[in-house]
């Protein structure tokens, strides 16, 4: 099957085109990156890599399409979504092939996880179409929400049908057209998502894909004067980069960066629960997740019991092909992330924390690929690098605590406020912390996820809000139109 989506691009004329204005189009140079399968570190495919001029031809489509796709009704806007999503559920099984072969996410995570909630994202930007009240009054004065024009959308390899969703579904709600660039690592479903949008009756213009690096593409984007909206998920470092590409033209960027998100279990939680449920949700995608909660804060007397029972979650995880049913975590992404996950792990170990499991290394069995083995870190403190950076990557770190105030410090103490959670019995008691943590979503609990609850950072995890409506409205701006509703004067006699 994963043989059959390369072919299937290859003849289509897919991997080798962009697609702009409505055409899968040739690059202008015949530069070529490679597809690496993960679990295999063997090339699957090769893409075209688009360049500024690429990048430049795109927003000129965008920018001859916005005049139309902006004054279109919601409710049109709306009926196109409904299509795309009708279209990513129809094709549910190529994108998480595709997204298993690319980024190397275990089948059944991609069936049931990638690919369902990158397609709730387009259902919740449809249904939003549909209810928003782009027009308000407020006295005589009209309070006109409208979309913000041509927006440049950079998304990560990590979830990557899931992130472009995530984006272009609410761009295109509010009336945006939109220039696509994905991550080059994990090119493959977003050319899927391409076809959909095709098939969808997309009009020329409105969207546009360019594969393409970050410093070539993305920056000819975040540079371009005619882009008035950048959107752009990745690590902090190059989100840095982005803004200040864009800042010459004063165009709106919207950042969704790294992320080192505690996991605080208070005295009176059921470890039993939580501490199972954060070991899940900390190795999550293979911890490759911004707001993957990689720090659990315990309280200091039930240390030794925590780090058994995470000890037991860890163990019972099934490392391996990522296109085998009874995988649970396939490889990390990519070799830069492997070599990543590793230095950290030796870091770790130098620093004088307590393996509780994993290490350095392959799993057992397993000799080629890039694979790691989930790790547990114990008797962590806030000042070792393995608890202040990002490491993206099934590691875990077990951070004890004497006091709940003493806790929030430490759940506090990084420059980074994606996400965070708090377990406990007393419901108050848990609210009450959720109110002391910095950082842009807090989970009481282990919720379901929920595709409207806004998501974003505070400090460096990045600035505005993507998901539900407070994601629609990063792609508006706001015009007050006063005299809307002011009686004319009476003629004179």
């Amino acid at each position: 099957m994963n043989s059959s989506i390369v072919d299937h691009l290859g003849r289509a004329g897919r991997l080798d085109r962009m697609f702009v204005g409505g055409e899968w189009v040739l690059p202008e140079t015949q530069t070529r990156a490679s597809v690496v399968d993960p679990s295999t570190e063997e090339p699957v495919a090769e893409i075209a890599l688009g360049s500024a001029g690429d990048a430049a031809a795109a927003v000129a489509a965008a920018r001859r399409a916005f005049a139309a796709w902006s004054a279109s009704p919601a409710q049109s806007r709306a009926l196109l979504l409904d299509r795309i999503h009708a279209l990513v559920l129809e094709r549910a099984e190529l994108f998480a092939q595709a997204i298993s072969l690319e980024m190397g996410a275990a089948i059944d995570f991609a069936r049931r996880t990638q690919v369902p909630s990158a397609a709730e994202h387009i259902r919740v930007a449809r249904d939003n179409a549909r209810s928003y009240a782009f027009v308000t009054h407020r006295g005589d004065m009209a309070i006109v929400r409208e979309a913000i024009g041509v927006c440049g959308l950079i998304t990560p390899w990590n979830w990557p049908l899931y992130q472009i969703t995530a984006k272009v579904g609410a761009a295109l709600a509010a009336g945006c057209t939109v220039v696509l660039k994905p991550s080059e690592l994990s090119p493959l479903s977003a050319l899927l998502f391409a076809e959909v949008m095709q098939d969808a009756g997309i009009p020329p213009g409105v969207f546009n894909l360019v594969n393409g690096s970050g410093p070539e593409v993305g920056a000819a984007l975040a540079q371009h004067p005619e882009v008035d909206m950048i959107s752009f998920t990745g690590s902090t470092k190059a989100g840095v980069l982005v803004a200040q590409a864009a800042a010459p033209t004063v165009k709106r960027v919207a950042q969704e960066l790294g992320g080192k998100s505690p996991n605080l279990i208070l005295p009176d939680a059921d470890l039993a629960r939580a501490v199972p449920g954060g070991v899940a949700a900390g190795f999550r995608n293979v911890g490759q997740s911004c707001s993957a909660p990689t720090r659990m804060i315990v309280p200091r007397a039930r240390l030794q019991e925590v780090e058994q029972i995470a000890r037991e979650a860890a163990s019972a995880m099934v490392v391996g092909d990522p296109r085998s049913q009874q995988t649970t975590h396939g490889p990390v992404a990519n070799r830069a992330q492997f070599h990543r996950v590793q230095e950290m792990i030796g870091i770790g170990i130098a620093e004088g924390a307590q393996l509780v499991c994993g290490g350095l290394g392959r799993p057992e069995g397993l000799s080629r690929g890039f694979y790691c083995r989930p790790t547990i870190f114990s008797a962590v403190h806030s000042r070792m690098q393995i608890a202040q950076e990002e490491i993206f990557g099934p590691v875990l770190a077990l951070i004890p605590y004497d006091s709940v105030d003493e806790a929030v410090e430490i759940a506090n103490d990084t420059v980074y406020g994606l996400g965070a959670h708090v377990q406990g019995k007393d419901l108050a008691a848990a609210r009450a912390v959720a109110a002391r943590i910095r950082s842009g979503q807090v989970h009481i609990n282990y919720p379901a996820w929920n595709p409207h609850a806004p998501f974003g950072g505070y400090k460096r995890s990045g600035n505005g809000r993507e998901y539900g409506i407070e994601g629609l409205e990063e792609y508006l701006e706001t015009k007050a139109i006063l005299g809307f509703q002011h009686a004319p004067a009476p003629a004179a006699e």
